[in-house]
């Protein structure tokens, strides 16, 4: 009778499995959850520091041929000489190619300046679409965060 005894009480009920399956699965969402929110924020600061690369080349540019790039030169006179000018002293970014954002997508540029300071340079963020409140500029942003 001692050795049944010592059998039953070395094993698991069958609601102390399902409980901890229950509690294991609750933590695996959890992780799961907070993995994907890090690397969202992650991808976010990295297109911003890649925006800040890009406007430190747009200055560089600017000082070498006395303008920004036109519309139709757009982000590729910095890694290419736009119209054979002596002056141009590029590339302007290690990649010797014109980056994209984190999602893969090409940078906007919009020489104009309409919410930058001298010009727009922008990733449309993870959506892609323009105006929607993930879209990423070297703008200020204003009390709502946008």
């Amino acid at each position: 009778m001692n050795r049944r005894r010592i059998v039953r009480a070395a094993g698991f009920t069958l609601v102390e499995l399902i409980l901890v399956i229950t509690i294991l699965g609750i933590l695996a969402g959890v992780v799961a959850v907070n993995v994907k929110g890090t690397t969202g924020r992650a991808k976010e600061r990295a297109t911003r520091t890649q925006i800040t690369n890009l406007e430190s080349a747009m200055e560089t540019f600017e000082i070498n041929m006395g303008r920004y790039p036109t519309t139709d030169e757009g982000l590729k006179a910095l890694v290419e000489n736009p119209d054979g000018s002596p002056d141009w002293t590029g590339p302007y970014v290690k990649s010797k190619t014109v980056p994209k954002d984190s999602w893969n997508h090409d940078f906007v540029y919009n020489p104009d300046g309409e919410r930058g300071l001298y010009y727009d340079l922008y990733s449309l963020g993870p959506d892609n679409q323009e105006g929607t409140d993930d879209d990423i500029g070297n703008w200020s942003k204003d009390e709502n965060g946008r």
